[in-house]
């Protein structure tokens, strides 16, 4: 819906933006675009531009224009959260957070320039590793996640969209977090669909609704989410369905014959429909992971897969 809108809206190549000039658009969302730009010495820089696609339009000059008189206030409180969040944002030093090294107005909107790391995005990391990855490499993963994110708590600031394809793997395999949604949040509308504003399956049931309050749990739920996807499960059901009747079927009884009893337990308990039902906090999350007590399953022989190739063929059970 957006993309044709998308390249009527995103800045030309060769467009001069500050001290930058805009090479390509790297990807676009219902509520900002990002552009591969270089500075004077020809450095790579991604730049992430406010600029909701329902309620603006550009100018051939460059400049957002917002297209009905009623959506102002709604841009402006976006805005001035997108601007908060590169204000905190670059103020954090810390390596799995993505890095924030300049933010500016122009064009009646605000620019986010952030590092440009060559790499890929974490979705595309089970399909390489054929859908199963090592425990001690996911454990490793998400407590490095978790140490940026316990920073950027700190600093009052939650993200909101934790998912696989916000987290970017570096070449060297350190994880990123990209893409902060809460300035999206700001942006709802009254009685407009909240799944507009992130992503399901992966949001927490609180995010669907504009009056319950949203905190570090929020968080929690996006990172069991995302771990329950990596440990194989695929996308969960979203939490506004298993309101009503929750089908998702727990980590610890689909994935027992892989990975240690603590690593699926974790999951299962980030999951939790009621936050306060959820791990109490960051901390004691990371603690989970980097304990090395655990056991994981030993590798299913030979023989026990022969044997439930065998029983799937004779049309048996294994």
């Amino acid at each position: 819906m957006h993309m044709t809108q998308s390249k009527q809206s995103a800045l030309p190549a060769g467009f001069r933006l500050d001290d930058y000039t805009i090479v390509r658009e790297l990807s676009a969302g219902g509520f900002s675009l990002v552009y591969l730009a270089l500075d004077h010495h020809d450095r790579k820089f991604a730049i992430k531009e406010y600029l909701p696609l329902d309620m603006t339009c550009r100018q051939p000059g460059g400049e957002v224009t917002i297209i009905d008189e009623l959506d102002r206030e709604a841009f402006r409180i976006g805005l001035k959260c997108f601007f908060e969040e590169a204000r905190v944002l670059a103020g954090i030093r810390h390596p799995n957070i993505v890095r924030v090294v300049n933010f500016f107005r122009a064009n009646n909107t605000v620019y986010m320039v952030m590092e440009y790391a060559e790499g890929r995005p974490l979705s595309k990391e089970l399909t390489l590793a054929a859908g199963h990855l090592p425990e001690v490499r996911l454990r490793k993963l998400f407590a490095e996640l978790i140490g940026g994110l316990r920073e950027v708590h700190q600093q009052q600031l939650l993200h909101l969209d934790i998912k696989p394809a916000n987290i970017y793997l570096r070449r060297n395999g350190s994880p990123v977090l990209l893409d902060f949604g809460a300035a999206r949040q700001a942006l709802r509308r009254p009685g407009q669909a909240p799944a507009a504003m992130f992503t399901p399956g992966y949001a927490a049931p609180e995010q669907y609704d504009a009056k319950a309050k949203l905190g570090p749990w929020t968080d929690i739920y996006g990172l069991g989410a995302s771990l329950y996807t990596m440990l194989g499960g695929g996308r969960p059901q979203s939490a506004d369905e298993r309101q009503q009747a929750d089908t998702l079927q727990p980590a610890s009884k689909l994935f027992a014959h892989y990975y240690s009893p603590q690593l699926l337990a974790l999951a299962d308990a980030c999951l939790q429909l009621e936050p306060q039902r959820r791990p109490d906090s960051l901390e004691r999350m990371q603690q989970c992971l980097l304990a090395n007590d655990y056991v994981t399953p030993p590798p299913r022989s030979l023989w026990q897969k022969a044997g439930t190739w065998l029983a799937q063929a004779a049309g048996k059970k294994p």
